[in-house]
């Protein structure tokens, strides 16, 4: 067993269905607001059609929103994301602008990001195969080689499931999941799955039947997870104190300050996954632990007490000091601006405004109760700093990993498809934002796949920094078909680069081939375009 006094905390936020596309640092228009007659060229909205799209190939000025999100704008731009826009701005984060799932559907995906392997080899073939219950998870890892203590809050969708069972409601999400199939977590609260935005049902190492909470599921798993955070990174604090003030000289206290375990936990929500009509908190006010941004993503915690006894009133204002829109018109499906891939005129171009308008709903009320969850995690570090003496002891503080990502994205009506389980961008892509003080901000372009992230995460516990040595491309597959209605009906593997993307069918003959450096909308599949022969051949030995 390997940690020390600075062994650093660690903090995974995985949603669900929240593509890398939608951020308003990314440059979502539909996440960005501007006043009333200032609205940038080249954007699809119903009531102005205009081709082009915001983020890849519209005029210039929308060119420039994509490139550099509410910045781009200038003072006048307002995001919807301010939490997680702030995460990404901020002088510590590494933003991987090319991360993609390496499955796009939800237990195949969170299999290999608990594992480091991919599906099937990680015994998860099939949408209703559980996770093995002797699988080397990060959490064994982290704790029989760093020490750690492991934490697990939310959706696991890795049990043995009913395939019988209704999909969405209680059946799944009051289903027990057995002690020894958690994943080797010290401590456990979520649900199965179920589809529950609102009043989700959990149980686990406190709740041995399950228990239903009242209200938001993103609210009260971000609520709940940051107070056992607290409280142990507190504890933590507390325990190197006491050790520092009964121990003889500075060993003593380096011993004590080490017999606290540093803590990894998972945050798993099931937001922005459908229903997307499922309601969200129409007021964002009245909660604890809302974070004020200041200045980038190391806020104060506030709670009513803190704030004078009573409720912290959104808007937030996020580090640029601009303030999150609340109005009807955010929400309008008239009002959503559609990718240039997504047909227009019909029912397809209908489905995807009326989604996307509650996804984007749904993204707006989860990027608050991160931002609560961030705050609480953050706050331990900024009461205790200002009462050590010495910049020193300032330093020796625990720092904490905070990753944010997703485990998939969705079509929402690209190419005429929806949901995921598809190769293409809208479904692969996927935020991946890293954020902790030995970090230096940087948007890197390397090709990644959340199956680095074990690897990248045991890195950082061991020397508070990870390897850079990524494969040139990032590979991606669906193992198996999900029969759910409007999924991929085939079975796929390939590889993407920044600049490419192979898909083979499940004989290994070519399906798609894309240039995306010329093409990121995937307009044009080049795969029996004979002067790409040899580039598709070269990349075909890529695919295992």
């Amino acid at each position: 067993m390997s940690r020390t006094p600075n062994t650093p905390n660690i903090l995974w936020i995985v949603a669900t269905q929240w593509r890398a596309q939608a951020l308003g640092s990314a440059g979502d228009p539909n996440l960005l607001w501007t006043p009333a007659g200032t609205q940038e060229p080249g954007l699809r909205t119903q009531a102005a059609e205009v081709a082009g799209d915001a983020d890849e190939t519209a005029a210039p000025p929308a060119r420039k929103l994509a490139a550099a999100g509410a910045r781009s704008l200038g003072a006048p731009a307002r995001s919807r994301t301010p939490c997680l826009d702030a995460l990404a701005r901020d002088p510590h984060t590494l933003n991987f602008a090319q991360a993609v799932t390496p499955h796009p559907f939800g237990p195949f995906a969170r299999a290999a990001m608990l594992t480091g392997v991919p599906s099937p080899e990680n015994g998860v073939r099939d949408y209703y195969d559980p996770l093995p219950p002797n699988a080397r998870t990060i959490a064994r890892e982290l704790r029989e080689r760093h020490g750690y203590s492991t934490a697990f809050f939310g959706k696991w969708h890795l049990a043995r499931r009913d395939p019988l069972a209704p999909l969405v409601g209680d059946a799944h999400a009051r289903m027990i999941v057995p002690p020894d199939a958690r994943g080797g977590f010290d401590f456990w609260e979520g649900f199965e799955s179920g589809f529950l935005l609102n009043d989700p049902w959990l149980h686990g190492t406190r709740l041995p039947e399950p228990r239903q909470f009242r209200g938001y599921q993103s609210d009260i798993l971000c609520d709940r997870a940051a107070e056992y955070l607290r409280e142990k990174i507190s504890a933590t604090g507390a325990t190197g104190a006491a050790g520092a003030a009964g121990a003889a000289g500075a060993a003593g206290a380096a011993a004590a300050t080490a017999a606290a375990a540093p803590q990894f936990c998972i945050v798993s929500l099931e937001a922005p996954h459908p229903p997307y009509a499922a309601p969200t908190p129409e007021n964002f006010g009245a909660r604890d632990f809302s974070p004020a941004f200041d200045s980038g993503i190391h806020p104060a915690a506030k709670t009513k007490k803190e704030a004078g006894g009573g409720p912290i009133n959104w808007p937030v204002k996020s580090g640029s000091g601009t303030e999150v829109p609340r109005s009807k018109k955010d929400r309008d499906p008239a009002n959503i601006v559609l990718r240039a891939n997504v047909p227009l005129g019909g029912e397809i171009e209908a489905q995807a405004r009326r989604e996307l308008a509650g996804y984007y709903a749904h993204i707006e009320a989860t990027d608050a109760a991160i931002g609560r969850l961030i705050a609480a995690v953050r706050a331990p570090d900024r009461v205790r700093a200002p009462d050590r003496a010495r910049a020193s002891d300032r330093e020796s503080a625990r720092d904490t990993l905070i990753v944010f990502t997703s485990v998939h994205g969705d079509m929402h009506g690209s190419h005429g498809l929806f949901r995921k389980g598809w190769p293409h961008e809208e479904s692969v892509r996927v935020p991946l934002l890293l954020n902790a003080r030995a970090l230096k901000a940087e948007i890197a372009q390397e090709a990644i796949s959340l199956l680095d992230l074990p690897a990248m995460t045991t890195d950082f516990a061991a020397q508070q920094t990870f390897s850079r040595r990524f494969d040139s491309h990032a590979r991606i597959s669906m193992p198996s078909v999900v029969r759910l209605p409007r999924q991929c009906e085939r079975v796929w593997r390939g590889v993407r680069t920044p600049a490419r993307k192979l898909i083979l069918n499940a004989d290994a003959t070519p399906w798609l081939f894309f240039d995306l450096e010329a093409d990121p909308l995937e307009l044009r599949n080049l795969v029996a375009d004979p002067q790409r022969k040899q580039e598709i051949e070269t990349l075909r030995r890529s695919v295992k």
